[in-house]
């Protein structure tokens, strides 16, 4: 098996962890790749990864019912993709379809939670970087709202 931790190391959201960590979770990492137009998840499907985006590009979108499908965020390179598998009960609350080729690094969610709980220091310092990807998720979703209130 190939060892991912270089490549884990030049993504931003792992690399400032202490190698001890990036040692760890290397372990749940496999490399993936995803062609334009596919699906990575649909809305209600069970999240169990999560993903460190190192080329292309993704749209998370949900329905919006009357208006149709309602784009959130597009997530490229650097940036992380999905939550889900870290709150119960493992759901994913969008859709993410590939816009432009995508190679990344998927992360078992069920590996890590594992690890963190078995390490309550490293645990920790994942659920700080998660915390930022939720915060950013809401303020996307609250631009989103705010767009569509001042088009009605």
């Amino acid at each position: 098996m190939e060892d991912l931790s270089g490549i884990l190391k030049q993504h931003p959201f792992i690399e400032d962890l202490g190698e001890e960590y990036v040692k760890e979770i290397t372990g749940c990492a496999s490399n993936v790749v995803f062609h334009e137009n596919d699906v990575i998840f649909k809305e209600g499907d069970n999240a169990e990864k999560f993903y460190l985006i190192r080329t292309g590009k993704i749209a998370l979108e949900f329905n919006g019912r009357d208006k149709g499908m309602i784009r959130i965020e597009t997530i490229g390179p650097g940036q992380m993709l999905g939550w889900s598998w870290l709150v119960s009960p493992n759901k994913w609350h969008f859709n993410a379809i590939v816009i432009e080729d995508v190679r990344a690094i998927a992360m078992d969610g069920e590996c890590l939670r594992k690890k963190c709980e078995k390490d309550p220091k490293m645990g920790y310092e994942m659920f700080k970087r998660f915390s930022l990807l939720l915060e950013q998720r809401l303020q996307s979703a609250r631009r989103q709202l705010l767009k569509a209130i001042t088009n009605t």
